[in-house]
């Protein structure tokens, strides 16, 4: 995959990504928002039910109580005409003069407070009435000057109370009545609490609640022990303010719970999108992590065949020189010669042999398929056969290894062969690191019932970065296309695997310039 065209889809899928959590957002912000109207709605339609509850309930008892007052035989009202009709027509099949007569009476009763406790002596209660009347007189009894004193022939009457005007009168009654009346003597905080209880509930809202009803911005009586007004956050609504709306009275309420219960109506929608959202993210976290590990893979395995090139590259135009050598009439004749050329055609194809051994024990590692039998055998004698497999090379550049075998206990349970091989490999790679003349030195001690072994060199070094993966298969230190070091990126990572397979814990401590230290650390048995 091209470089351009991985940032390309890592961009594309980072902004899908982006999209999806702000859509997600978006429509949580959304949903909360909608959740706050409909709760302000049906906040506001329990508050105007309640006002004209409490109104009703009011008036319902004024007039029940001024009903009953006047109805009661001691009561005695002052009746006035307010409106008369008289209409008189002429039948003239029947000779007859019919005179019909409606008239509006209105009945005025004093009735006293104490009923009401309103403070003052007496309420003024009035009531409509129609009183309809029609007369039949006989044109031959009336005469031709038509006197309407004369007795009628029939008279029929109505006597009807007018409810509706009643009504109205009524109420303008009880408006005027309690105007001034103080709130808490009108109802008192039980009653609003029980209304409020009640509608809130009817309009799916069963969360605590505080309320109060204020006056003129003044607190009064009516209120529950913990209410703060708190406008931003407070619903109102005027009440005992009847159609014309000047009454200074308004019933606040508030909810201490309100964030918490507009959460809960939406939180499994919330929750479903934050899960969703989180595995969306695993996913792309995952897919950006493979995407990348297989480029990293692709990379370390491209040098991997560069640097297996380089390494067969070299004993191949060797032993194909060594040959051609041996072709040649003048040095077949030379025993000395030709036993020099195959020792070298011998020492490259063993260096290949090598190589390729190393690759399948990495591949059988990683399978499980490589089978290592433990004994019993000393560590510091396997430290010993290791050194001697590099000191040729170490005098040759005028280096050392020295031992500082401290240990008085190193018998460990482990197989020979892969364990030296193990050394040899540490040991190795400080060789190769060293620009200069190689210098190592190999410490043991005993902590506990372990024993350390410490390979040390005075090398090149190395950086954080590359301390965290030089276990890893196929790594080496990048450094272009430059093959100034031999090796393939398989020998620690087969270090790691053996050491890991002998219970034992391998590490290195580093620092770019001032060589490097490998600590294993391993079991000891009795």
């Amino acid at each position: 995959m091209g470089r351009k065209l991985f940032v390309l889809l890592v961009i594309l899928m980072s902004v899908s990504l982006i999209g999806i959590i702000l859509v997600q957002a978006f429509f949580i912000k959304n949903s909360v928002e909608i959740e706050e109207k409909q709760f302000e709605r049906n906040v506001k339609h329990a508050l105007s039910l309640v006002s004209k509850n409490l109104e009703d309930r009011e008036l319902e008892d004024y007039t029940k109580k001024a009903l009953n007052q006047i109805r009661r035989h001691d009561a005695k009202a002052d009746t006035s005409t307010i409106r008369e009709i008289l209409v008189k027509t002429q039948d003239n099949e029947r000779d007859e003069t019919i005179i019909y007569r409606n008239t509006v009476l209105e009945e005025s009763f004093k009735v006293p407070s104490v009923f009401f406790d309103l403070g003052v002596d007496s309420v003024s209660i009035s009531r409509l009435f129609s009183e309809r009347e029609t007369k039949i007189y006989s044109n031959t009894a009336l005469g031709s000057g038509g006197d309407l004193n004369v007795n009628p022939e029939r008279t029929y009457r109505e006597y009807s109370e007018l409810p509706e005007v009643t009504k109205k009168i009524m109420e303008d009654s009880y408006r005027d009545t309690y105007k001034n009346f103080p709130i808490y003597k009108r109802v008192s905080s039980e009653e609003v609490a029980k209304l409020l209880n009640y509608q809130l509930k009817e309009d799916g809202i069963g969360i605590d609640f505080e309320f109060a009803i204020y006056d003129k911005d003044l607190a009064t009586k009516v209120q529950s022990e913990n209410f703060e007004l708190n406008k931003a956050s407070t619903y109102g609504i005027s009440v005992y303010s009847g159609n014309d709306n000047q009454n200074d009275y308004r019933l606040y309420v508030n909810f201490p719970d309100r964030r918490k219960f507009l959460f809960s109506t939406i939180i499994k929608a919330i929750v479903l999108s934050v899960v969703f959202t989180l595995i969306i993210i695993i996913a792309y976290s995952n897919a950006i992590y493979q995407l990348i590990k297989q480029r990293k893979i692709s990379q370390i395995k491209t040098d991997f065949i560069n640097n297996m090139t380089h390494e067969f590259k070299t004993p191949i135009a060797t032993i194909n020189l060594a040959l051609d050598a041996i072709k040649n009439p003048k040095v077949i004749e030379d025993k000395e010669k030709v036993k020099r050329y195959l020792k070298m055609i011998k020492d490259e194809n063993k260096r290949m042999h090598a190589q390729v051994e190393n690759v399948l024990r990495i591949s059988k590692l990683e399978k499980n398929e490589l089978n290592i039998s433990k004994d019993r055998v000393k560590l510091h004698d396997l430290i010993e056969d290791a050194i001697t497999h590099v000191e040729l090379i170490v005098e040759d550049r005028k280096g050392y290894v020295k031992t500082h075998l401290d240990a008085t206990k190193s018998s460990i349970l482990a197989n020979e062969s892969h364990f030296t091989n193990v050394i040899v490999n540490i040991l190795d790679n400080a060789i190769k690191y060293s620009d200069d003349e190689p210098k190592i030195d190999v410490y043991t001690e005993n902590v506990g019932n372990n024993i350390l072994l410490k390979i040390a060199d005075q090398g090149n070094g190395m950086s954080k970065q590359v301390q965290r993966k030089i276990f890893e298969k196929f790594y080496r230190e990048h450094t272009g296309n430059v093959h100034n070091v031999k090796g393939h990126g398989l020998g620690l990572a087969y270090v790691k695997r053996i050491v890991e397979d002998h219970h034992g814990h391998i590490s290195v401590e580093s620092e770019k310039g001032k060589g490097s230290v490998f600590t294993i650390k391993l079991p000891l048995i009795s």
